[in-house]
């Protein structure tokens, strides 16, 4: 049975990778047309060095597997290892930017 929650109760649960890592605390949800479109994820301090110092980040809802006790995300949707941009103290995973061309 599909179990509903509510957003307030998913706001502060801890975050982590589909690997097992801690990544951070649910801080906000983003809404659009009365759906979710992404979550606001303040980073924990060891996760924060990856993103080039960002204090949290944005990820779509599309790459969240599970919400219950925890909050479960796909890896694969972090920049860990691979980006050291950083936009003030979010970085907002839900935009992709196009390269230009010359």
């Amino acid at each position: 049975m599909l179990k509903i929650k509510k957003i307030t109760d998913v706001i502060g649960k801890k975050v982590y990778t589909d690997t097992g890592d801690f990544f951070g605390e649910i801080e906000e949800s983003n809404l659009l047309e009365n759906k979710i479109d992404g979550w606001r994820i303040k980073i924990a301090g060891s996760m924060g060095s990856f993103l080039g110092g960002a204090r949290g980040v944005i990820i779509p809802h599309q790459f969240v597997k599970a919400v219950g006790d925890v909050i479960i995300v796909s890896r694969a949707s972090l920049p860990l290892d691979e980006e050291e941009e950083s936009l003030g103290n979010t970085v907002d995973l839900s935009k992709e930017e196009i390269p230009a061309e010359d």
